[in-house]
């Protein structure tokens, strides 16, 4: 099969390896229809050290099982599936509580052990754990984009939603128009937000962002970007402020306009490991820090459903289309923001 390694910051190579076999009765083998290109995939694109051997890329997917274990016992051959980002039981007790991402039997796609996802087929650990059934789609169906969406990057956005208990009435920042960015302000939406403020300075991701549900748009950045939230807050900043980047930047962005008592929730991936959380930042203003990765597992039922009543249209976000052997243009395409999110079709 063909599948996607990295070799170091900037060299990504589509190359042919061994097909995925079963490796524990828990596995699933999946032929991929859709995977993508993530944003969190730029970090080591851009800083990664030189490697021998390469990584493994890719972590979202859509597919069909081809091959199951003696032990999984929800999915059958044919079906069309859902993966989400980070593989679980969804069984243990961290799972039970909603946070499948802390699953003690699950992990990650991209590594040496499990693979990645941006290939034409994918080993599956903890299958019955993992995968979701789409009932009724098939590779030709137009909602293809959308049920790639709900692997990572629009129940990202949900998650930084849910977890700053976005509800009616409330004012939410959100900073960064990446697609993670222009998710939460969907997923704002749907939660009932009143206004919406989205931070980006990129006209033809922020157009999108108004069409999902933006209220406002703020161009400026730094000390101007949060002068620019406070006055259309009349002074009183944020309920609710949803960082979508991962960069000290955002984070200092989103204590300047956090109101008292409101909350940060942040998915975007930290590239940094200390941040400000005294006085003149979260202390003082009796601020809640929350986030993290999303347990797209936990939301995934709901969030197909949506998809299939036509309830949501998340696959916006893809702008451009390649197959495999383009992958590496597609890193290229959105590591200079000539594409928002790069679909792979297979």
């Amino acid at each position: 099969m063909k599948a996607t390694f990295m070799y170091g910051a900037g060299d990504v190579r589509v190359e042919t390896v061994p097909d995925p076999v079963l490796k524990e009765t828990t596995d699933a083998i999946v032929r991929v229809v859709r995977a993508c290109v993530c944003g969190s995939d730029l970090h080591p694109y851009h800083s990664m050290p030189h490697s021998e051997s390469g990584n493994p890329m890719g972590h979202e997917l859509i597919g069909v099982v081809e091959e199951i274990g003696s032990a999984v016992s929800t999915l059958r051959k044919g079906d069309f599936v859902v993966a989400p980002f980070a593989f679980s039981d969804n069984t243990c007790s961290f799972c039970r509580d909603g946070f499948q991402t802390a699953c003690t039997h699950g992990g990650w796609y991209g590594t040496p052990e499990n693979g990645g996802l941006q290939a034409e087929l994918a080993r599956i650990p903890q299958a019955d754990g993992s995968l979701v059934v789409v009932p009724g789609i098939d590779e030709s169906s137009e909602l293809l984009p959308s049920l790639l969406s709900l692997s990572d990057v629009y129940l990202t956005g949900y998650h930084a939603a849910h977890m700053g208990r976005v509800e009616p009435g409330k004012t939410v920042t959100v900073i960064g128009d990446g697609a993670v960015g222009l998710s939460a302000v969907l997923a704002a939406k749907q939660l009932g937000a009143e206004q919406i403020i989205l931070m980006g300075r990129h006209r033809s991701r922020t157009d999108l962002g108004r069409e999902f549900g933006a209220t406002d748009v703020v161009a400026e950045r730094g000390a101007e970007g949060i002068a620019k939230v406070m006055e259309l807050t009349e002074g009183e900043g944020s309920h609710v402020v949803l960082e979508a980047v991962g960069l000290m930047p955002a984070y200092e962005q989103s204590f300047g306009i956090v109101r008292p008592g409101g909350i940060i929730s942040r998915v975007g991936v930290p590239q940094y490991e200390e941040a400000p959380i005294g006085f003149g930042s979260l202390f003082g203003k009796n601020a809640t820090l929350t986030g993290g990765p999303a347990p797209v597992r936990a939301y995934l039922e709901s969030a197909i459903q949506q998809v299939l009543n036509g309830e949501i249209n998340p696959g916006r976000v893809f702008d451009r289309t390649v197959t495999i052997d383009q992958v590496p243009e597609a890193y290229a395409a959105m590591d200079a923001r000539e594409a928002l999110k790069v679909q792979i079709a297979f």
